[in-house]
């Protein structure tokens, strides 16, 4: 199949991946932009599983200060090499974390690390609140809010604020997908004046 150049220059600019692989992209999508990223975006989750159980010793910490001296963020992302820790990608990607520490807040990394009484707590507060409603939809209802307690709470689970249609998780796997490395966020902290 032709693929038209423009379209693997545009391609390239939205991913950051080699014109071999955006190439294989288009072709595998009929030069369908957004099919394209979608494909190249599933190919990134497979690549992530199968670097999910690597050892990640090396990696960064990050800072960020917010203009106003009023909030500052430290966090510390690893990953398997000094190498890939000193790219360019790498520094992005820690970089893009602080701000979004910053700006949105989260309490945890990922879903496991929220503890059970906190878990138990949200149940609970959700069930008295539509406690007059059914038990089945009362269930149905307890999870969704669950999973927006999560999307707000978690960091991994928080839309992204540069693009809110990937996830922190999706922004994770892509760069684990271009990179080649798995890469882990260790921990972070948020410090905000008067808290």
């Amino acid at each position: 199949m032709n693929v038209p150049v423009d379209l693997i220059k545009q391609l390239r600019v939205k991913t950051g991946l080699g014109m071999v692989e955006c190439k294989t992209a288009l072709e595998q999508t009929n030069n369908n932009l957004e099919a394209a990223l979608d494909y190249l975006r599933k190919k990134g989750i497979k690549i992530s599983e199968k670097k999910a159980a690597r050892e990640t010793r090396q990696g960064t910490i990050g800072s960020y200060i917010h203009t106003n001296g009023k909030i500052g963020v430290l966090i510390e992302v690893n990953c398997e090499s000094d190498f890939v820790a000193r790219t360019d990608d790498f520094k992005e990607l820690v970089k893009n974390l602080t701000l979004q520490i910053t700006a949105a807040n989260p309490s945890w990394i990922d879903r496991e690390s929220v503890p059970a009484d906190i878990i138990e707590k949200q149940k609970a507060a959700f069930a008295e609140m539509y406690k007059d409603k059914p038990e089945a939809v009362r269930e149905k209802i307890a999870i969704g809010k669950l999973e927006d307690f999560y999307k707000e709470m978690v960091l991994l689970d928080q839309l992204y604020i540069r693009d809110d249609k990937f996830t922190i998780k999706d922004c994770l796997t892509e760069k684990i997908a271009k990179l080649g490395e798995n890469i882990r966020i260790k921990r972070f902290v948020r410090y905000e004046l008067g808290e």
